[in-house]
């Protein structure tokens, strides 16, 4: 089955540009230099019923604008990789998608870990608490994330990851995987990689950081994983698109807002 990854957002939890800075990137005039908080959008058309489907992975604090900027009408569920405020703080923005969903059957799924879990019941207390009566919140229901995860006939395989002392999650669907805000691939999480083609991985820049990848090591995940194609996300303002993208190999590049690539699911 034929679906499409679309990169919601390429950038850092600050975004870029970053407020106050001045530097050549946070001042481009390309727009693929200008990077939302990071997220991506998952949609296939379902064999049976001809209905689209579509999963996000994150909802920041950009969600908003990049829902707009995909005209999506409806979500199906929700993936969340850790609980980072550029990670969840956008949950409320799912509202009126989720009145849509609310009238077709149903809240909209959010699946996430116990830590996650426990931010997103604390952030959004007016939502998940069992005293709200807020009227128009939010029609969610958290589901707790197993080892294999299915959404309409597509499975999703949580991906054990580290950020920094942190331990997130990826996700794999299909021939594809999505990995973000990653300083380490734990040993037993490759066995779950074997096999991706589509790779979207974290690369914050050149120099080293204590809770994220650079690109060199990022480039020797993808070669290890083996993908044919390899895009890289939250990437900070110390990279320049067109710059960064001459010295790479040519099966990975830098992605940026608004991509889109096929992916087999």
């Amino acid at each position: 089955m034929q679906g499409t990854l679309t990169f919601f957002g390429t950038g850092t939890s600050m975004g870029v540009p970053t407020l106050g800075c001045g530097c050549a990137v946070c001042n481009s005039a390309d727009p693929r230099d200008r990077r939302l908080r990071p997220s991506v959008l998952l949609r296939w058309t379902e064999p049976a019923t001809g209905g689209e489907r579509i999963v996000v992975i994150d909802t920041g604090p950009d969600f908003r604008e990049q829902a707009l900027r995909e005209r999506l009408t409806h979500v199906d569920a929700v993936f969340y990789t850790h609980a980072h405020a550029d990670h969840i703080l956008g949950m409320d923005d799912l509202r009126p998608l989720s009145f849509i969903a609310s009238r077709r059957g149903g809240p909209i799924p959010l699946y996430a870990d116990k830590e996650t879990t426990a931010v997103l019941e604390h952030v959004f207390s007016y939502t998940f608490s069992s005293h709200a009566t807020y009227p128009t919140r939010a029609r969610v229901q958290l589901k707790p994330l197993a080892e294999r995860n299915a959404v309409q006939g597509v499975e999703f395989v949580r991906i054990p990851l580290l950020h920094g002392q942190l331990p997130i999650v990826g996700f794999r669907f299909g021939n594809a995987a999505y990995m973000t805000d990653v300083s380490a691939i734990p040993e037993p999480s490759f066995a779950l990689l074997e096999g991706v083609e589509v790779l979207a991985l974290s690369a914050l820049r050149h120099e080293p950081h204590p809770s994220h990848s650079t690109v060199e090591q990022s480039l020797a995940w993808s070669r290890r994983i083996g993908a044919r194609q390899t895009w890289f996300t939250h990437i900070a303002h110390d990279l320049g698109h067109e710059e960064t993208n001459r010295n790479l190999p040519e099966n990975a590049r830098l992605a940026y807002d608004g991509l889109s690539v096929p992916v087999k699911l």
